[in-house]
């Protein structure tokens, strides 16, 4: 049965290496949790090794930026790996085509235009969706104001062509501040309902944990069993999903994206709720903590 716990200390002595989720745990999209902070710091000076582990579709140097811009400090992370990292893989391989057409806000332009280390260097362009041998999808065009069916003419569009939907963000929702908006993932959702094909390489899938495996290594120097690795995140499809399916310990951030379902306190999760809640998704974390500290 899941364990409730009250601090990351309690159990910090197991691991070795954190993969650490951003939204919902480290930070809302506007403001760093200042909790998360001082308890990634104490592993650390533990001998720890932590990987901020997102489904962001932005290339870890745009993530980089990205946590810069919402103050959280670079002491608390030895890497990070992204969605977008992946992804951005996967489409430089050429499966997607060499003609894409962007999904996405202009803000993800980096997927494009920084190319990771160690990858080929395809040349990919971004054309319409008419001329499109692929779709690469990093969120909505406008994700404050627009839902997956605002695209419901486009999806059709694609699906009628055959087009494989490139999906850089399994994410569905996420909150920035007290607004849920739309992510990546709702739209791949709606294009697989419409008979699409959607591919996707951040969490719960397992590209994105391979890519972490690798960097772990060579930011720790050395190789660190599962068992001694801890996922930390507050998604219960992607983050607990993935932790879960990989084999690793994982510890469930209630009060993120769950909150409303835990109870009226946040930082402490009903037990019966939560339970509840696990059973109704068929998952069995090693872990739950309101918030991360």
């Amino acid at each position: 049965m899941t364990q409730i716990i009250t601090s990351l200390d309690e159990i910090a002595g197991r691991y070795d290496a954190l993969f650490c989720d951003l939204w919902g745990c480290l930070h809302n999209g506007i403001t760093t949790y200042p909790a998360a902070v001082e308890a990634l710091r104490r592993f650390k000076a533990r001998g720890g090794t932590v990987l901020l582990l997102t489904n962001s579709p932005r290339p870890r140097r745009s993530v980089h930026g990205q946590l810069d811009a919402v103050g959280t400090p670079m002491d608390v992370r030895d890497d990070i790996v992204s969605s977008g990292d992946a992804a951005q893989a996967a489409m430089l391989s050429g499966a997607f085509g060499t003609r894409v057409f962007h999904l996405g806000p202009e803000r993800d332009i980096s997927f494009f235009t920084e190319p990771g280390r160690d990858l080929p260097h395809t040349e990919i362009a971004r054309v319409p969706l008419a001329e499109a041998e692929g779709i690469v999808c990093t969120g909505l065009f406008h994700d404050e104001t627009e839902s997956p069916d605002d695209y419901t003419d486009m999806i059709a569009e694609g699906v009628a062509r055959g087009l494989k939907l490139l999906c850089a963000n399994p994410d569905v929702f996420v909150d920035r501040g007290e607004q849920r908006i739309w992510c990546a993932g709702g739209i791949a959702a709606a294009y697989t309902a419409a008979g699409g094909t959607s591919c996707y390489f951040g969490k719960p899938h397992a590209p994105i944990y391979d890519l972490a495996r690798q960097r772990l290594y060579a930011a720790a120097g050395r190789e660190i069993a599962d068992d001694r690795i801890l996922c930390v995140g507050d998604g219960i499809h992607t983050d607990v999903r993935g932790g879960v399916d990989q084999g690793l310990d994982t510890l469930f951030i209630t009060g993120g994206l769950a909150a409303p379902e835990m109870g009226p306190d946040v930082e402490a999760p009903d037990a019966e709720r939560l339970y509840s809640y696990l059973d109704a998704h068929d998952l069995d974390p090693s872990y739950a903590i309101g918030r991360l500290r």
